[in-house]
């Protein structure tokens, strides 16, 4: 073929008959047309089902520094973990690095941010389950210690909280020796359960020679839709009933103070004001049982109407019950659960707590039953006044039947990380001169 026979176009061809004008714009056409195609094709992706859920509160985050740790009167999120460590540290100077190198991860995974990169012949600093930057989510984790941290090992015994003891056993108790007790435990709250498995995994990562993992319950509450006017309402248990309808003004300081922190005026350590007493129980439901319940007999049972959670006198869920106006329990029965752990009367409001729980599942038994029931967390400051007294009044209630504490244990919640030359355990490692007045 010659030069001038490939210019030529060849008479049989679709193109022939056009000149090189008309040519040109037929090409460009064709190419708008591509182009437009794939925009198109961009803006409209498959309908993947896999796709990642969307969320406008990942940036949601809680301040880590303050008097008192966050998680307590925080706002409870959607999910939650309690975690129960045996601590593993030889030495106290391995103790003061633990309550350093705990200070260190909480603050940066409560506010979030990119980790560090190394050398890929390296593990990873972080397990990557948020993507590559950790965003807060809501983000709590409160630290707290079991009266096995007093013994003998550390030093710690005279510094011990006057009223922490290892978990006592209830008559209606059946503990699972596997889940209960502890030296140390970390709740973890957030909007979503990954975020506290990240955290979860990042702390295991970060000391394994410090700390191994005894027990753990994951939990979550349902969410519920916004609604414009509406009085609050509190979460459901799996019981089908509001939970923490009585709780006391988590808003209100002198409520908290009264009931939550350890103060000045109390007979405890220094180094504990600003803390308080961590309870956790692990509360199976035996729910199909409770599904073959009348309605009548489980409101009578709870001591509240099922649908609305106001007392069985009627009104809402925030109207307290008049006790005094039905001694004979012909409205609230006298074993009802809510009259029980809360008589309405003045002594009682000594024994007030604050509950934090959540709802959980964890697939089925041996016996090819539901393994459902609460992840019950409260907090006071003192724990013989609180909830002690409290469980007390309530052994051979009704409720019984349907429920069975299978595990948990009694803690200490440390104050708070004033600031950033501050850390966790500080003022306790200090009273127990493991390190000097000044950190």
């Amino acid at each position: 073929m010659t030069p001038r026979d490939r210019g030529t176009v060849n008479r049989a061809s679709p193109l022939a008959g056009l000149d090189r004008r008309q040519l040109l714009l037929g090409l460009g056409a064709a190419a708008g047309t591509l182009t437009a195609a794939g925009t198109a094709a961009a803006a409209t992706e498959p309908d993947n089902v896999a796709r990642a859920p969307l969320s406008d509160q990942t940036q949601q985050r809680q301040a880590f520094y303050g008097v008192h740790q966050a998680g307590i009167v925080t706002p409870r999120p959607a999910t939650g973990i309690v975690a129960s460590f045996d601590v593993l540290a030889p030495m106290p100077e391995d103790l003061v690095r633990l309550f350093r190198t705990l200070t260190t991860r909480c603050a940066f995974l409560m506010q979030g941010g990119t980790p560090p990169e190394l050398d890929p012949r390296f593990p990873p600093v972080d397990s990557g389950l948020l993507g590559p930057v950790v965003f807060p989510d809501n983000l709590t984790i409160t630290v707290s210690l079991g009266a096995s941290m007093f013994d003998q090992r550390f030093g710690l015994g005279e510094q011990k909280p006057r009223r922490l003891l290892r978990m006592i056993r209830f008559p209606n108790d059946a503990p699972d020796a596997a889940r209960c007790h502890g030296d140390l435990s970390l709740q973890f709250c957030a909007n979503t359960a990954d975020t506290n498995i990240h955290a979860l995994r990042d702390i295991l990562k970060t000391i394994p020679d410090l700390l191994v993992l005894r027990w753990m319950q994951e939990g979550s509450v349902p969410a519920l839709p916004p609604q414009a006017g509406a009085t609050p309402e509190s979460a459901r248990n799996f019981l089908g009933f509001r939970d923490g309808s009585a709780n006391p003004d988590a808003g209100d300081p002198a409520t908290m103070d009264a009931m939550v922190w350890v103060g000045a005026g109390q007979d405890e350590p220094e180094w504990a004001r600003g803390g308080s007493y961590q309870v956790v129980r692990i509360i199976r439901n035996f729910v199909e049982r409770w599904d073959r319940t009348p309605l009548r007999e489980q409101e009578r049972i709870i001591g509240r109407q099922k649908a609305s959670g106001a007392p069985l006198s009627g009104g809402y869920e925030g109207d307290i019950p008049d006790f005094a106006a039905d001694p004979k329990g012909e409205i609230t029965p006298l074993d009802a659960h809510i009259r029980l752990a809360n008589p309405r009367t003045k002594e009682a409001r000594k024994n007030l707590i604050l509950r934090r729980p959540f709802n959980y599942s964890n697939g089925i038994t041996k016996a090819g039953q539901l393994d459902q029931g609460l992840l019950f967390i409260a907090y006071q400051n003192d724990l013989d006044r609180g909830f002690i007294a409290v469980q007390q009044r309530l052994d051979g209630e009704p409720l019984e039947e349907y429920i069975k504490p299978v595990g948990g244990g009694f803690f200490f919640t440390l104050p708070g990380v004033v600031d950033d030359t501050d850390f966790l355990g500080r003022g306790l490692l200090a009273a127990a001169g493991l390190i000097d007045a000044n950190g």
